[in-house]
């Protein structure tokens, strides 16, 4: 798959995933909205009715005194002399003419209703529509005396107008008639914001604009004189909260196709990526392998020839050329057979104590000829006072062989190669080992990369740098089997240090 068709998918799939994920929060922004109204209607409703019954108990009250009032006067212009019931009563009323009139009745009260029996129907009449007069009147005098009552009303102390426990219990019906199942706590506060009195669990300082509810407690008292109740939901974020919980699932198998995408194009880019190193690798092996056998073709060639064969100087180069490219052709052939190995299972390494400073000398002393014939120098700083490691001696002189190799692959042209291998005691009983040299060096985006199979640094137009890309995957996997580590510094164009871990042989 083309590079420009995976971005093209990639980009298809964020739009998709980005437009889903939009239309899943704005939903839920919708919901919880929706829910928050819903549920600020039901509180106000219930605060109303709450002020209406508070109301409607105080209307009850004045009257039920009005009433008692009015009912003890009637009594009291009985004959109070006489307490078996006869006696007389005087009632005196205005008709809607303006008519004044004074009714008494004498006898026996208790059998006052069999009067009606008595009277004549002309008689019944007329009385009939001085009573509905006198009611339309004493209703117009009702009213006013209800005005009278209302306007005074505010005299009361709030306390006794509007009672804690009765408060609480209108408020608690109000709110589990409009399905609120939740915990509340109020307060009453005066027209300053002082509290009369309060619930065990207010708390001022939890109180804000999006969970708290005002309700003005007998809206007829003078500006004034008003109080009213404040209600708040300490719970209420988690009551709206819980309605949309079957959004949640939903987010979650999105965000999980979202992993599942970012991963499979990860994957399809790094495939492309070890496709495109695996090609190269092919390449570089072909080039590898065709000059060994091109070498070993020619001289073949030559042997066929009798003049050479009759000069034994001739015949001893042919012999050592064949034997050089053999070897390289064999040592090329076994580097990938070891790589190939190792991703199948683990290496099998014949661990023993080895001396590093002595292991290391030995290295740099047969190395020293090939930097030289470069016009170079290798200088070797081995100042560990304890370097006894626990390696396979073979594997451990590749490692450092390969990273010495590399060091004069990459050299500077127009500069004398420079290196340096030291080692030395560091804490945690490791030795550390550096080998460092003043070549191209590496730019940061290939140090993450050069542990890597088949990965090879830009030369830029230099071609004469031969190789796999496996040499330093090769360091790195055999550094990770001998439960060391390693790392590398670099500046390009000034140089490049690897610096490896070893831990020590515990005696």
């Amino acid at each position: 798959m083309k590079k420009a068709t995976i971005w093209f998918l990639t980009i298809i799939m964020a739009l998709t995933f980005s437009g889903l994920l939009c239309i899943q929060i704005m939903y839920m922004k919708n919901m919880v909205r929706m829910r928050d109204d819903q549920f600020a209607e039901g509180v106000r409703r219930s605060l109303y009715s709450v002020s209406t019954a508070l109301e409607q108990d105080e209307t009850r009250h004045f009257l039920e005194e009005d009433a008692l009032a009015i009912e003890q006067s009637l009594y009291n212009q009985i004959d109070k002399n006489n307490r078996n019931g006869i006696g007389s009563f005087n009632y005196s009323f205005t008709t809607p003419d303006g008519l004044e009139a004074n009714l008494t009745i004498q006898g026996d009260f208790k059998s006052l209703p069999k009067l009606n029996g008595n009277i004549p129907s002309d008689r019944f009449r007329t009385m009939q529509e001085t009573i509905r007069g006198q009611y339309l009147y004493q209703r117009g005098l009702l009213n006013e005396v209800i005005f009278n009552i209302l306007s005074q009303s505010s005299n009361r102390p709030i306390r006794e107008r509007a009672d804690s426990a009765v408060v609480d219990g209108y408020l608690r019906t109000e709110f589990d008639n409009n399905g609120l199942n939740l915990p509340f706590e109020y307060a009453v506060v005066n027209r300053g914001g002082g509290i009369v009195y309060k619930s065990a669990g207010y708390d001022a300082a939890n109180v804000n604009s999006n969970s708290s509810f005002v309700q003005v407690l007998f809206p007829n008292d003078p500006a004034s004189r008003s109080n009213s109740i404040k209600v708040y939901f300490p719970t209420k974020k988690d009551y709206i909260m819980s309605s949309i919980k079957f959004m949640i699932p939903s987010f979650i198998f999105t965000f999980i196709l979202l992993i599942v995408f970012l991963y499979t194009i990860i994957v399809a880019f790094r495939q492309k990526r070890l496709t495109e190193m695996k090609n190269d690798f092919i390449n570089n092996m072909t080039h590898e392998f065709k000059t060994p056998i091109s070498s070993i073709s020619l001289a073949a060639q030559m042997l066929n020839d009798d003049s050479v064969r009759k000069s034994p100087a001739m015949m001893q180069h042919i012999s050592t050329v064949i034997n050089d490219e053999t070897k390289r052709l064999r040592f090329q052939v076994e580097k990938v057979l070891q790589m190939s190995m190792f991703d199948r299972q683990k290496a099998t390494l014949r661990l023993q104590d080895v001396d590093a400073n002595k292991a290391i000398a030995n290295i740099v002393s047969t190395f020293k000829l090939k930097v030289e014939r470069y016009g170079g120098q290798i200088i070797s700083s081995l100042e560990a006072t304890d370097s006894t490691v626990e390696v396979d001696e073979m594997h451990f002189t590749n490692v450092i062989f390969n990273l010495l190799d590399n060091a004069v692959k990459y050299r500077k042209e127009d500069e004398p190669l420079m290196l340096k291998v030291s080692t030395q005691d560091i804490s945690g009983e490791r030795l550390e080992i550096r080998i460092s040299d003043n070549g191209i060096g590496l730019r940061k985006e290939d140090m993450k990369k050069i542990f890597e199979k088949f990965y090879r640094v830009s030369t830029g137009n230099r071609h004469d740098v031969k190789g796999f890309g496996l040499g330093l995957a090769y360091v790195n996997k055999m550094i990770k089997e001998l439960k060391g580590d390693i790392r590398v510094e670099s500046e390009f164009g000034i140089g490049t240090t690897f610096i490896i871990i070893l831990p020590l042989t515990k005696n």
